[in-house]
C-alpha cells in the first residue's frame, strides 16, 4: 500500500514527459491507485469522481476570474502596459523577464486574477520574445515565480487563503498557530523561490534561444493582437474602481467567487463593458480558463483516491517507522513525500489539509516546534505548484507561451520550474525546519 502513491505519480509523470495529455495522465494515475489498492476500475471511477467537487469552488472561481480578465481586456487598459513594456524594455531581454515576473506577483495579493492576466499579457509579446530571442522558459520561471512566492510569503489576497488553509488545517490536528507565525514560518522557504528566479533568470536562462514552431504540439495559425496606442481615459479609471472593489470584497469574504463576481458586476453597473456583451465576456472567460478549471477538477479526484485509499498514510508511516528521532532525516523525508504527494495533485490550497492531518502528528511527536512545523506543511504544500503538469501555475504559463504552437507544457514550462523551484523549496524548508 505504501507504494500507490509512489507508481501512481510515476504513471502521471512519465506519461507526461511522453506528452500524454494531462487530463489523461491524471485519469490513468488515479486507476492505477484505484486498482493497486484493490479496487475494480469502475470503483476506482467512480471515487475520482466523487471527489472531484473537492476543487469545485476553485474551479468556478477561475472560470470567473477568466470572464472578469476578459472584460478587463475588452477597455483596453491591458494594452497600456503591454505598450509600456514593448517601449521601455525592447532590446533588455533580463529587465523584461524581471518585469513580467513582477507583473505577476500583482496578480497574486494586489489584482487577484491569478492566472487569468497571462493569456490577456503573453501573446502580445510573442513575437517581440521571438525578435530578442528571449528563451521562454525563462519567461515560465518568472511567471511561475510570480504565481507562487507572492501567496506562499505575503498573507493577502491569494496568500490569505493559503495561510489560513495552514492555520486551520494544524488547528484542526492539534496544534495552535496564528497567521503571523506561519507567515514567519515561511519567509525562509519563501527566500528559496527568489534564489531560484534569480538562477533562472541570470544563469540557466540568459542565453539566446530560437522558439521551435510546433514546439507546443501544433503548428498555431497565430495572429499577434493587436496593441494599438491606447490613452488613459476614464473607462480605464472605473476599470480600476472594479478592480480594487474586486480586491477588497475578496479580501473581507475571503472567498474568490465573491470577489470576481463584484469584479464583473461593477464592469456592468459602471458600464465599463456594455451589458449586451455580457455573453460573449462569460464565453471567452471559459474559453481562456475551462481547460485549466477541468484539469484542477480531476487532479482533485486523484488526491480523493490517493487520500481515501489510506496510500498517503501508509507511505509517511512507513517513511517514519525507520527513523526513530533524527529531526534532520525526519524533516527531508516529510519534505520528499510532500513533494510525491503534492506533484502528482498539483494543488496547493488542496494538499495542506491532507498534508497537516499527516505533518502535525508526525512532527510533534519527533519534537519539532509548530513554526518548524507549518514550514514544512506549507513548503509541502508549495511544492505541488511547480513543476507539476496540472497544477495551475504552470499550466497558466503555458496557456500564454503557447498561443503561437511554439512553447512545450511540460519541457518549457513543468521541467524549468521543477528544477528551479522544488529544489530551492526543498533546501530552504529542511533549513527552516532545523532552525525555527
Amino acid at each position: 500500500m505504501e507504494w500507490v502513491v509512489v507508481i501512481s505519480v510515476l504513471v502521471l509523470t512519465v506519461l507526461s514527459l511522453l506528452r500524454v495529455n494531462v487530463i489523461i495522465a491524471i485519469i490513468a494515475a488515479a486507476l492505477t491507485a484505484g486498482l493497486m489498492s484493490g479496487m475494480s476500475i469502475v470503483e476506482s471511477i467512480e471515487m475520482m469522481v466523487s471527489g472531484m467537487g473537492g476543487q469545485a469552488s476553485t474551479a468556478l472561481s477561475y472560470i470567473l476570474l477568466g470572464a472578469f480578465a476578459v472584460a478587463i481586456s475588452y477597455t483596453g487598459i491591458t494594452a497600456i502596459l503591454v505598450n509600456y513594456l514593448i517601449k521601455v524594455l525592447t532590446g533588455r531581454k533580463t529587465m523584461m523577464v524581471l518585469a513580467i515576473a513582477g507583473v505577476a506577483c500583482l496578480s497574486q495579493n494586489l489584482v487577484p486574477v491569478h492566472i487569468a492576466f497571462i493569456p490577456i499579457l503573453i501573446p502580445p509579446l510573442l513575437k517581440l520574445f521571438d525578435d530578442m530571442r528571449v528563451d521562454r522558459r525563462g519567461v515560465a520561471a518568472a511567471l511561475t515565480f510570480g504565481l507562487k512566492a507572492p501567496y506562499v510569503t505575503i498573507p493577502a489576497g491569494f496568500g490569505l487563503i493559503f495561510h489560513e488553509t495552514i492555520q486551520n488545517g494544524m488547528v484542526e490536528n492539534g496544534a495552535d498557530i496564528t497567521i503571523g507565525q506561519t507567515t514567519l514560518a515561511m519567509l525562509i522557504p519563501g527566500s528559496g523561490m527568489v534564489i531560484g528566479l534569480l538562477i533562472a533568470i541570470f544563469i540557466t536562462y540568459r542565453k539566446d534561444r530560437e522558439a521551435v514552431s510546433g514546439a507546443g504540439g501544433s503548428e498555431a495559425n497565430f495572429t499577434v493582437p493587436p496593441t494599438e496606442n491606447v490613452t488613459f481615459n476614464r473607462i480605464h479609471a472605473l476599470t480600476l474602481v472594479a478592480i480594487a472593489g474586486a480586491l477588497i470584497v475578496q479580501i473581507f469574504t475571503q472567498n474568490l467567487i465573491a470577489g470576481a463576481l463584484t469584479g464583473l458586476v461593477l464592469m456592468f453597473a459602471l458600464v465599463v463593458v456594455p451589458f449586451r456583451n455580457g455573453d460573449q465576456v462569460m464565453a471567452d472567460g471559459i474559453a481562456m480558463m475551462g481547460q485549466i478549471a477541468f484539469v484542477m477538477l480531476v487532479a482533485s479526484g486523484f488526491g480523493k483516491v490517493l487520500e481515501d485509499t489510506g496510500a498517503v498514510s501508509a507511505l509517511v508511516e512507513m517513511s517514519s517507522s525507520f527513523l526513530g528521532n533524527n529531526q534532520a532525516l525526519i524533516a527531508l523525508i516529510l519534505l520528499l513525500v510532500g513533494l510525491v504527494v503534492t506533484i502528482g495533485i498539483g494543488s496547493s490550497f488542496g494538499t495542506i489539509p491532507i498534508l497537516a492531518a499527516l505533518f502535525v502528528p508526525i512532527s510533534l511527536a519527533s519534537g519539532f516546534s509548530t513554526l518548524a512545523t507549518a514550514s514544512m506543511i506549507g513548503t509541502a504544500g508549495a511544492l505541488g505548484d511547480a513543476g507539476s503538469p496540472a497544477s495551475d501555475s504552470t499550466l497558466g504559463p503555458t496557456s500564454g507561451l503557447n498561443a503561437d504552437g511554439k512553447h512545450h507544457h511540460i519541457w518549457d514550462t513543468c521541467v524549468p520550474t521543477f528544477l528551479h523551484y522544488n529544489i530551492p523549496l526543498i533546501v530552504f524548508g529542511w533549513i527552516a525546519a532545523m532552525v525555527l
